[in-house]
């Protein structure tokens, strides 16, 4: 007896989703110098007469890259700092010594004062939010990092970590519908903009899913991932999921027929599985076929002695079989009958005759059939042929508990293969113009 695919523990699935998303860090230098003058010039800040004197001394000291200067500075500005502008420019120079020193705490209690005093200028709001959110993404603080990314992008940040950052904080808040909502906002903007999402941005959600019991919404954003990751890999994890899912023994011989379609049979379980399925529903063909693919791909040893003892049976099995077929399906008694007619178009399917598979389902739904069965397997059948658009109407029909095999379908047949995800790009360092 074969051990069924579907009962084996999720850990396959988990070390496929388990990728650490890396907090992202503040450069230690900045990108450019600060001007003498800009930060209470050019940004509408003005110094009150006795913060004067000490705020000359941090923007010299900063120009020099003196940090032990700028300390000074600081501690004397900070006993002289009475308005809001004078806060503001003592913060910002304090950002300076934190990048100096390259002193991440620092960082971010400059840039949460500079953000808190409400005088940051317009056009610094973006970056400077998302290093705070970033900061507190780092610190585990969420509903601080959701606050600060949230301002970040409705500042227009471009930074490309803004969506992911944003979206597993979501996530670690507890607060799954939206992280996930932001999460797939994400993923249509990149699509519009003509650009691959992130894998991250399907993998979080998908786990905190699977955390929450939800298996219609894991293989909602799933069948979503594999518009964009359309690899053996992501198949086999999308329907290993189905199969969990699953009690039908129909549906899952339907389903271990997408995964080989897909590529995606990687390991023994499933060709088991998927060969005691189809033995059960009297398709010695489909089994040969199968063993004789796993074979050849490696996957099963030519010396397992299950799958060989099994090779054999069928092999008698189907006899002449495929030799009848012809003649058999053009009976009238075959093309009235639904059952039978539906039967024999799955045993043409086993032998890789899709294109004379086709007329026998129509003629099963025309004798009154199951109709999402054997529109369903319809569909299979002209996408096998190579009709694209005949297997997409067929698809679109389909309802029952096929209708998620259904879309997956047609994903497959309008998404090319994907190249494997590439790692993040870093984020911008933040400019020092206040």
């Amino acid at each position: 007896m074969f051990t069924r695919f579907r009962s084996m523990p999720a850990t396959a699935m988990a070390a496929v989703l388990g990728c650490a998303l890396m907090t992202t860090a503040l450069p230690a230098t900045a990108k450019e110098k600060p001007k003498k003058g800009e930060e209470e010039k050019g940004q509408g800040l003005s110094a009150s007469k006795a913060f004067g004197p000490a705020l000359k001394k941090m923007t010299e000291a900063t120009t020099a890259k003196d940090a032990a200067a700028l300390q000074a500075a600081l501690a004397e500005g900070q006993g002289t700092a009475t308005t809001p502008d004078d806060k503001y420019l003592t913060a910002f120079y304090q950002l300076q010594l934190g990048i100096l020193n390259k002193d991440q705490a620092i960082q971010a209690q400059a840039l949460d004062a500079m953000l808190d005093s409400g005088r940051t200028p317009a056009e610094n709001m973006a970056v400077y939010s998302f290093f705070s959110g970033n900061f507190a993404y780092g610190a585990k603080d969420y509903p601080k990092a959701i606050k600060r990314l949230e301002a970040a992008r409705a500042a227009g940040s471009t930074e490309p970590n803004v969506p992911i950052l944003l979206m597993d904080s979501y996530l670690n808040a507890g607060q799954v519908d939206q992280g996930v909502a932001t999460a797939k906002a994400a993923i249509e903007a990149s699509r519009a903009a003509g650009q691959r999402p992130s894998d991250q941005l399907y993998v979080r959600p998908v786990k905190a899913l699977q955390a929450a019991k939800r298996n219609n919404d894991v293989l909602d954003l799933m069948t979503l991932r594999l518009r964009d990751y359309n690899q053996p890999a992501v198949w086999r994890q999308t329907l290993f999921i189905a199969l969990q899912a699953n009690q039908d023994k129909e549906v899952g011989l339907d389903i271990f027929r997408l995964m080989r379609a897909a590529g995606a049979m990687q390991e023994r379980p499933e060709y088991a599985e998927y060969a005691a399925l189809a033995t059960e529903a009297a398709l010695p063909g489909e089994v040969v076929s199968l063993i004789k693919a796993g074979k050849q791909g490696g996957v099963i040893p030519a010396s397992d002695a299950k799958f060989n003892e099994l090779l054999t049976s069928q092999t008698e099995r189907m006899g002449d079989e495929e030799s009848t077929l012809t003649a058999y399906a053009q009976k009238p008694s075959t093309l009235s009958n639904p059952k039978v007619a539906g039967a024999t178009g799955d045993a043409m399917v086993g032998y890789g005759r899709y294109a004379d598979a086709i007329p026998l389902y129509k003629a099963a739904l025309a004798a009154g059939g199951d109709k999402d069965l054997w529109t369903y397997r319809l569909g299979v059948a002209q996408a096998h042929s190579g009709d694209a658009a005949g297997a997409k109407a067929s698809f679109a029909q389909v309802t029952g508990p096929r209708k998620r095999l259904a879309d997956l379908w047609t994903v497959k047949i309008d998404t090319p293969a994907a190249a494997p995800a590439t790692p993040e790009p870093a984020p911008a360092a933040p400019t020092t113009g206040g």
